[in-house]
């Protein structure tokens, strides 16, 4: 999602840190394609290729569906994957930084190999994440001292203040994401709620932003705060006059609470794919436009 939302607003994003991603719109609306050229290519369902992606995203601007690719040219990438991730092959993130590359300089884009790491967000903030090589909820895994927040922030925003040694107590907020969206969340796959870590020194505002996706299985409603608490941004943030937003999904399999809207989405994840609107990968896409929305919301001046 993070793939998705900076190509498709190329103008507002400065940069994306990405876990174990494939590059933008992979999918191309089919869930057999998100399950196997975005995840596990065979020689029969080959990964994505990057050129194909690149005329796919000119075409969409072209269109006013995205904005122009050139807004790409000055922005940054950090790209995590680990060797002992069996979850997005190794040739998917590969494919991730090729397309990155034929819009970015080679310096601008940066791809780290973790040897034992499996699929998830590595992180040295939670107290009880999993081992490096674990693949399981809530995929936040400790390899040894990585910090992954930390490394991907430094790399998109420079140098930066050593992190806090510990969070503001409130700091840390929910919201409700409804006015975010036509309708009712749920029939965007969003959650009801979402969270924001604010530090006092942003609080008359003047600070950077950063969204961090959650990934598929991650949300509140699967591991509680996991992942807003132990992810491991709020730190820096705290040091660093850096607003954290968290937006939420909610995993679904046909019906939910309020809703006639049948929608497939077992494992909560973002919508990369097509599961909640076929414009999934534009302006246009609900979840894409909630998230938006969301960032015009905290740029506003504080009071209003």
């Amino acid at each position: 999602m993070a793939v998705q939302y900076q190509v498709v607003h190329s103008k507002q994003v400065k940069g994306a840190g990405i876990l174990a991603a494939g590059p933008y719109d992979c999918a191309e609306g089919s869930t057999w394609r998100a399950l196997l050229n975005c995840m596990a290519p065979t020689r029969w369902a080959p990964v994505a290729d990057p050129a194909e992606i690149k005329a796919r995203v000119e075409s969409r601007a072209r269109l006013g569906l995205i904005d122009p690719p050139e807004g790409l040219a000055d922005d940054r990438v950090w790209v995590l994957t680990g060797a002992a991730d069996h979850t997005v092959a190794r040739p998917v993130v590969d494919a991730l930084v090729a397309f990155y590359r034929s819009w970015m300089p080679a310096g601008a884009v940066t791809l780290v190999t973790l040897p034992e790491a499996g699929h998830a967000m590595i992180s040295v903030a939670d107290p009880a994440a999993n081992a490096c090589a674990t693949s399981e909820p809530p995929f936040i895994n400790r390899c040894g001292d990585f910090d992954a927040a930390g490394e991907l922030l430094k790399h998109l925003l420079g140098p930066l203040q050593a992190p806090a040694a510990s969070v503001r107590q409130g700091g840390l907020q929910a919201f409700d994401q409804k006015p975010y969206i036509s309708g009712l969340p749920a029939d965007a796959g969003l959650a009801g709620e979402g969270f924001v870590y604010v530090p006092d020194s942003c609080r008359g505002g003047g600070c950077r932003i950063h969204v961090a996706f959650h990934g598929c299985r991650q949300g509140e409603d699967q591991v509680g705060r996991r992942f807003v608490e132990g992810a491991g941004y709020n730190r820096w943030a705290e040091s660093n006059r850096l607003v954290v937003l968290y937006p939420q999904v909610a995993a679904r399999n046909g019906l939910a609470a309020g809703s006639w809207r049948w929608m497939v989405n077992p494992k909560g994840c973002w919508d990369w794919w097509g599961y909640a609107s076929p414009d999934y990968a534009t302006k246009n896409g609900p979840q894409v436009e909630a998230v938006h929305k969301m960032l015009q919301r905290l740029a506003e001046p504080p009071g209003r």
